[in-house]
């Protein structure tokens, strides 16, 4: 397997001045950004090459680990993105997917993880993760002052946000930056919609990544030295993969037996254990369902099931990990939904083959639980601030959830279509940490 190839994608004259980069980057649990800003608060975004030739101006954050001999000696190989994809599709039982590392930033009860014949701790990873991520700028990170987002509130129970931020900044350090500043990531979004401001105004922004949605109310004067200052803030911890359970637990689970039921020394039906179908919500619990205990777990329930077919499927979708393909495909369709009323979800592995039609109304439905609780974080940072939303200017919604039209009407009917703005769903968060550095 190749690992990712390096290129020049800064300027010459960008990685010869004396003064230190000023760079933001958006690490995101999805994907990642760098912005580089210049002296003169113009900026540019990093494009990243892809296995197909092209470039793109994210990063997804995944992380492919695997060994390779060398001299005599296996040596760990690693890349980044897309090409971690490939890594992993080209050898998926060789190779060490690592995923939605953001997402245990806050929790206490991961410290590390067994590697082949190494123990690495999270921080280590996630340095593993941006050392090959810088690679591809030809910038060292020494030479760089980074501001890094982290989100209002870190995503899973019992975070601790503290920790959060304190192994973020730890990571950073490990990867070589020596100079690391921290900003809530719906700031940096408002540092970047304030270019488009002539006059000052109250704003709320809100920003919706792959695990947590943010939601901020600044005040921007762009005439004042201050320029920003914060009024509320509050964090939700769902977002995009919570959309994208939605549609695998209502569409997919039922194909994977989820609804079926097993006997005990034939005793009356029991449901399947539900714990295997949550582990579906998030994109990384997958990968650790694949020990044997689980496996054998589940082999033995099929033995007695009611449709023992349907946990086979689920036992060659977490061995053979099609999890990236059925990921892919889920997240395809609700792209899709955004401005269709109806998106086919196709998935296909060794013995199942979906082919479906999913409705944007039968969507609204299942994500209407999240949609409300979307909403009270919308009143909370609002009671933060002491504002009506009658009191806010304008408001400017980031990431690729805000397209969904059901997060658009949250929107919409709270503060008025005319005060309601989307743009940059990828990279303004990274814009505007890169701006506030300089």
């Amino acid at each position: 397997m190749d690992s990712m190839p390096s290129g020049h994608y800064f300027p010459p004259a960008m990685t010869i001045s004396a003064r230190p980069i000023q760079i933001g980057i958006d690490f995101g649990t999805t994907n990642s950004v760098i912005v580089i800003a210049r002296p003169d608060r113009t900026i540019q975004t990093i494009s990243f090459p892809t296995p197909d030739g092209g470039s793109s101006e994210t990063c997804p954050t995944l992380l492919a680990l695997w060994q390779e001999m060398e001299g005599g000696r296996r040596l760990l190989q690693r890349a980044v993105g897309a090409y971690a994809v490939e890594a992993h599709l080209d050898d998926p039982s060789e190779t060490r997917l690592i995923m939605s590392m953001k997402s245990y930033l806050a929790q206490s009860s991961f410290r590390e993880t067994q590697v082949f014949s190494q123990r690495l701790s999270l921080e280590n990873l996630i340095a593993t993760f941006l050392r090959e991520l810088m690679a591809l700028t030809d910038i060292t990170p020494a030479e760089c002052h980074v501001t890094v987002g982290r989100p209002v509130h870190f995503v899973g129970e019992n975070a601790d946000n503290a920790l959060g931020e304190a192994r973020l900044r730890a990571a950073f350090k490990q990867a070589g930056f020596a100079d690391v500043s921290v900003m809530m990531e719906p700031e940096a979004a408002g540092w970047r919609f304030m270019q488009r401001l002539d006059r000052p105004a109250t704003v709320l922004v809100g920003d919706f990544g792959g695990g947590t949605s943010d939601f901020s109310i600044m005040r921007f004067d762009p005439a004042s030295n201050q320029r920003a200052q914060p009024l509320g803030h509050t964090g939700v911890g769902l977002a995009g993969d919570q959309f994208d359970f939605r549609i695998i637990d209502n569409v997919v689970a039922p194909y994977l037996g989820r609804d079926c039921t097993f006997r005990i020394m034939g005793g009356e039906p029991l449901p399947v254990p539900i714990e295997w179908y949550h582990s579906l919500a998030r994109w990384h619990r997958l990968s650790l369902m694949r020990t044997p205990r689980i496996l054998n777990e589940i082999a033995d329930v099929a033995r007695t099931a009611s449709e023992p077919e349907k946990l086979k499927n689920l036992i060659e979708l977490i061995r053979e990990q099609h999890g990236q393909e059925l990921y892919n495909a889920v997240s395809a369709t609700k792209r899709a939904l955004s401005s269709a009323e109806s998106a086919e979800l196709s998935f296909s592995q060794p013995g199942l083959d979906i082919k479906t039609t999913v409705s944007r109304a039968d969507f609204d439905r299942w994500i209407a639980p999240d949609i409300a609780k979307l909403g009270e974080g919308i009143d909370q940072a609002l009671r933060q601030a002491s504002l009506a939303p009658e009191q806010i200017d304008r408001v400017f919604l980031t990431g690729g959830t805000s397209f969904v039209p059901a997060v658009r009407q949250l929107f919409t009917s709270r503060f008025g279509e005319d005060r309601v703005e989307l743009g940059g769903e990828f990279v303004s968060v990274a814009e505007g940490l890169a701006l506030a550095s300089v």
